[in-house]
């Protein structure tokens, strides 16, 4: 299969746990843009979207759609007027309202037509080695993030890291399922290197057919964990499992940002 060269940017969300207030060390810049919950745009030196588009390009992406709000023109007019792109072009699908990552995904279906494309979050960096790993697929996938690796080499303690999806991997290396938010017992048996997904995908057209047909879950949303579950089991969609070893930086609370700008201080950034 040709690797992929498209990327969808998920920065819609309200950043409501970042809009809370906290006591953390920020500069007038942070706090100002934490205010209005548009994590992508909390400035790192430059704003934290920077460092996202900047690793894709490393990782060989060279087309992203950025999924926003229609109030979001503060990232439009940095891309336009203050930092233009030129390793990677920028296009924009807009979610009319926040109803889930499925209906996120659906919003960018023009962008995407019949490629393959990644999907990920605005508000997390990722490693250039696990992205690149994930577009050479070709196909759909998604990385599964080591639990242990998670709390090493990233900003993301041992009590956070329980509140995301651990994926079951079958012998071949397949997706065989997705187990969100597990109980204790649960984390007891899965085990220090449980593989964690943090919302790093490879998916074709399939995707789009099983987030259009899945229904709100309990929080009222189209949620993308849903969609995938829809297209293993009713569309017979296989997706590979990529694992890795490594750390994400997350920015989801006040308190992450003081801790991402030191892990990411010297960072080259070419867009």
């Amino acid at each position: 299969m040709p690797e992929t060269t498209k990327a969808v940017i998920l920065a819609r969300g309200l950043g409501t746990r970042m809009r809370r207030a906290a006591e953390a060390v920020l500069d007038a810049g942070q706090a100002a843009a934490a205010d209005t919950g548009v994590k992508a745009m909390i400035p790192i030196g430059r704003p934290f979207l920077d460092y996202v588009l900047s690793a894709l390009a490393d990782a060989g992406i060279r087309h992203v759609c950025l999924v926003v709000g229609p109030e979001h023109e503060a990232i439009r007019r940095h891309y336009a007027d203050e930092t233009p792109t030129s390793r990677v072009s920028l296009t924009y699908a807009i979610q009319p309202e926040p109803l889930g990552t499925a209906d996120a995904v659906l919003a960018a279906r023009e962008f995407a037509a019949a490629d393959t494309f990644l999907v990920l979050n605005s508000d997390n960096y990722y490693p250039v080695d696990a992205l690149g790993r994930l577009r050479q697929l070709g196909g759909a996938g998604l990385v599964g993030f080591d639990r242990e690796a998670l709390v090493r080499d990233g900003n993301i303690d041992a009590e956070r890291v329980r509140k995301y999806a651990v994926v079951s991997v079958d012998g071949s290396g397949w997706l065989s399922g997705i187990l969100e938010k597990p109980d204790e017992e649960a984390w007891e048996r899965v085990g220090p290197h449980a593989l964690i997904s943090m919302n790093c995908w490879s998916f074709g057209p399939a995707i789009f057919e099983a987030a259009s047909r899945i229904e709100r879950s309990s929080r009222g949303e189209f949620e993308l964990t849903d969609a995938v579950r829809f297209a293993m089991v009713e569309l017979n969609e296989r997706f590979a499992v990529i694992p890795a070893v490594a750390g994400v930086l997350d920015l989801s609370v006040r308190t992450d940002i003081p801790t991402v700008a030191r892990r990411l201080g010297g960072t080259d950034v070419r867009l």
